[in-house]
């Protein structure tokens, strides 16, 4: 504040002070002593609300000689008084003044303590909803500390784990930095330590080197900016490890998150393992069974054994096959990380089309009850061949098996934007409460759902694992009449295809 405008209310008010004073004493029935000190002590609180403690007693003990040389006889005499008239009463005005000084000086530091503190708080306050609003973005949040902290602050903070040694590729750098500042600055961050004035460590320095700590002790960054009085610092500091705690939340949730997906990889491995050990063992004694007899009385076999040895043969090997692909596609669709997919463009008529005529060689004897019906004019899919492929292969050979001796039908149709591939037929359908689980790896259905007695569970969950892979999901839908439909929704591009030219 400019010294004129500091200084000019509580000169004003002494002037009206005093010209109040000197109107009573010319006023005789007013012109009482204790009335004018009274006047001086009000003048003297006053005042004080605009004046330091040290300007407001060195102006109280002005007053009161100016009051002592007018008022008091004899007038125009600074020291000279009645001392058992008028010492105490001098005494007591300038006591009186400067306790009120005191006190006002007292509860304007308070004031000032308050409305500081509210002022730390609402930054505190502001500074959460940025890094809430930052939502893991490191280097969002180390901009959001820097503008928080000071104009001039400079930041290293850690990208992951802290590196064995100094590595600013381990790290976000923020703002321009000499070697000794970025030595600074590592040291800071590897002690968890402050430096600087005031910190009991290093105190030559100009700048406050500040850890990012978190609950745990160990420091995730450090900042630097110029030093200032002790009580900023403390508030630099709390900006500091609130950041080095939401990064240690971050840090724990991606360790977290790694640890399950490890569970998760390890618990799917296991139970391939348990499914490999179990379910692969019918087809494989099976295979061997035939094969041991072909080769060991093949010529105590006719020829229409022979042929169903090897229709069993192929058969089993097929089953297996087809347990081992799906099996596969489950592993690396619900790895960690998915699977890249080799999407082209294709038609809904050529994809239904193949899965016909792949259905019709490995089961001849049901291939009248296979169709189709597609709406016409379908849009092309943007798609992995191979997967859709083996999704209506999976299907088409589920109905075939369990859905009765009725027909089965591959259904497409386009609504909201999606593509839906169904394979529908005519038999006893999912139990209700199947109806959510038939889609678990490993599941195998009792009491109308799938029977259990032979396969390893894993076709629907490999069709849920394709769908969900090109941003699609698998349904179950009860037909009205009976029956069952396998339905997958696959997201339509926006794009548009254009047919090359010829």
């Amino acid at each position: 504040m400019p010294l004129f405008k500091r200084f000019a209310p509580p000169l004003a008010i002494w002037a009206a002070a005093f010209a109040l004073m000197a109107w009573l004493d010319r006023q005789p029935d007013l012109a009482h002593i204790g009335n004018l000190a009274l006047l001086l002590v009000l003048a003297a609180a006053l005042s004080s609300h605009w004046l330091n403690l040290a300007a407001a007693l060195a102006l109280d003990l002005v007053a009161v000689l100016a009051f002592n040389a007018a008022f008091i006889e004899p007038r125009g005499h600074f020291l000279q008084i009645d001392l058992a008239q008028h010492a105490w009463l001098l005494a007591t005005m300038l006591g009186v003044s400067w306790s009120s000084a005191g006190l006002t000086a007292r509860l304007r530091r308070q004031a000032e303590l308050a409305q500081r503190h509210a002022r730390e708080a609402e930054q505190l306050r502001a500074f959460s909803e940025a890094l809430r609003d930052a939502d893991g973005d490191l280097p969002t949040q180390a901009a959001a500390l820097a503008a928080a902290l000071h104009p001039q602050a400079r930041l290293i903070v850690l990208r992951d784990t802290l590196p064995a040694r100094d590595d600013d590729a381990a790290a976000l750098i923020l703002g321009t930095l000499d070697a000794d500042q970025r030595t600074g600055l590592w040291l800071s961050l590897r002690r968890s330590l402050p430096f600087g004035p005031g910190t009991g460590r290093h105190e030559e320095l100009p700048e406050w080197y500040l850890p990012l700590r978190g609950r745990a002790g160990r420091s995730h960054g450090a900042a630097l900016l110029p030093a200032g009085e002790p009580g900023q610092r403390s508030q630099a500091q709390l900006l500091c490890d609130q950041l080095g705690q939401a990064l240690e939340r971050g840090a724990s949730e991606r360790a977290a998150q790694r640890a399950r997906e490890l569970a998760e990889a390890q618990g799917l491995r296991n139970t391939l393992l348990a499914a490999i050990s179990h379910d692969y063992r019918t087809p494989l004694a099976t295979i061997m069974g035939a094969a041991s007899a072909l080769r060991e009385q093949d010529e105590k076999l006719s020829a229409a054994q022979r042929r169903k040895l090897a229709t069993a043969i192929v058969d089993e090997s097929e089953a297996l096959a087809r347990m081992t692909d799906n099996t596969l596609q489950i592993a690396r669709l619900d790895a960690p990380g998915g699977a890249r997919l080799k999407t082209d463009w294709e038609s809904a008529e050529e994809l239904a089309g193949a899965a016909l005529r792949r259905a019709r060689q490995r089961h001849p004897d049901a291939a009248g009850r296979l169709r189709a019906r597609l709406d016409p004019g379908l849009p092309l899919l943007r798609c992995d061949a191979v997967l859709l492929l083996q999704l209506l292969d999976n299907l088409l050979d589920n109905a075939l098996k369990y859905g009765g001796s009725g027909p089965v039908e591959i259904r497409a149709v386009q609504a909201d934007g999606q593509l839906m591939l169904a394979v529908r037929d005519r038999g006893p359908g999912v139990a209700p409460a199947w109806r959510e689980r038939v889609f678990d790896v490993f599941q195998r259905g009792r009491d109308g759902a799938p029977d259990a007695t032979r396969g390893a569970g894993v076709g629907l969950a490999a069709c849920r694992a394709i769908a969900q892979a090109h941003g699609g999901e698998m349904r179950y839908r009860a037909r009205s009449h009976g029956g069952a439909a396998f339905e997958c929704w696959l997201p339509l591009p926006t794009e548009t295809f254009e047919n090359p030219e010829p």
